[in-house]
């Protein structure tokens, strides 16, 4: 799904039938661990595939795998695959990535805010926000 919002988004682009900077912004991370996987990579550093599968245990293997390749392919992330006695595939947040994240960041806080108004407690299909490698929770 996600990758059909992004090549409809490219494609509107490219033929000069686009009309919001906004929209294209969006779809970089559309799709629902985007946000969460470049926010782990901008603050814990470099994570490898399984790695990031244990830090969203509601993921599966196939949605990871196409968020990872379509953030790859947009430029957010880079793959490095390393040769040693076994091949290590290891991803990293870029500097466009990262470029992301004062919107991540405000998106967050606006999130919070608007949960504390509605009075719930909600109940979160991943780990708390934390730093992974080091446990304290943010």
């Amino acid at each position: 799904m996600t990758d059909i919002i992004r090549k409809d988004v490219r494609d509107r682009l490219q033929d000069g039938d686009f009309s919001c900077s906004k929209e294209l912004t969006l779809s970089m991370f559309s799709g629902k661990w985007k946000i969460v996987i470049l926010f782990h990579l901008n603050m814990d550093g470099a994570y490898r595939f399984n790695e990031l599968m244990r830090l969203m245990p509601k993921v599966t293997h196939k949605v990871l795998t196409n968020q990872l390749r379509e953030m790859t392919e947009d430029g957010l992330i880079s793959r490095e695959v390393i040769n040693d006695s076994r091949v290590k595939v290891i991803y990293r947040i870029t500097e466009l990535g990262r470029s992301l994240m004062p919107i991540i960041q405000q998106m967050y806080e606006w999130g919070e805010k608007r949960i504390k108004e509605l009075q719930i407690e909600p109940n979160f299909n991943v780990e708390p926000v934390k730093s992974a490698r080091d446990g304290e929770v943010e």
